[in-house]
């Protein structure tokens, strides 16, 4: 298959958003054949004036039902994969699930990397361009993901320390230097 052909879009991309919804609702109710699809989705082509060169045919719904069955088995795996992490990491932070997933992604991405250096071939600037961008969105994932778990130990610690103070202080025969000792350790001030 030519370059071009591979990059040409599908008669269902081309489609306007409103008759494309439609016929992914159909597809994902699974309540009607595929014939039946072609023959609703091509009616509302035809309602809403558009050329009949964008009427679909019964297999260029199949290719793109197909696709969209695969996409969707490949997205169930992953939930599955991260439902199996998630419960195996217990009750752990989510952030740990994060982790878990951006390290996939770097991994991924050296794989990418040393299979376009082994090629042989030199590497096409958007490929290389496209790889570094997902580098750096994975690294700015990972210093948001810390930020906000930074972020979220110290409230807690802040709220463990104010507890100390309003629940604590003189009731228990502790004294204000012992109290104030755990709330600085709380707050990581020790």
């Amino acid at each position: 298959m030519t370059d071009k052909k591979k990059n040409r879009r599908s008669k269902v991309e081309l489609l306007p958003l409103e008759i494309r919804d439609q016929l992914n609702r159909m597809i994902r109710d699974g309540e009607m054949l595929q014939i039946e699809i072609v023959d609703a989705v091509n009616k509302l082509i035809a309602s809403k004036g558009l050329p009949d060169d964008q009427q679909l045919s019964k297999s260029g719904l199949n290719r793109y039902a197909k696709r969209m069955e695969d996409i969707g088995a490949k997205i169930r795996q992953s939930r599955e994969v991260a439902e199996v992490w998630t419960a195996k990491l217990g009750s752990a932070p989510t952030s740990d699930v994060g982790k878990l997933l951006q390290e996939v992604v770097r991994t991924l991405a050296f794989e990418t990397s040393m299979n376009m250096a082994e090629d042989g071939k030199p590497a096409e600037p958007k490929a290389i361009s496209q790889l570094a961008l997902a580098i750096q969105r994975v690294e700015q994932a990972a210093m948001a993901s810390h930020k906000r778990e930074t972020e979220i130990r110290k409230a807690f610690a802040t709220e463990a320390a104010n507890a100390v103070s309003e629940e604590l202080r003189g009731e228990d025969g502790m004294s204000e230097q012992l109290e104030d000792k755990i709330r600085n350790i709380l707050l990581g001030k020790a």
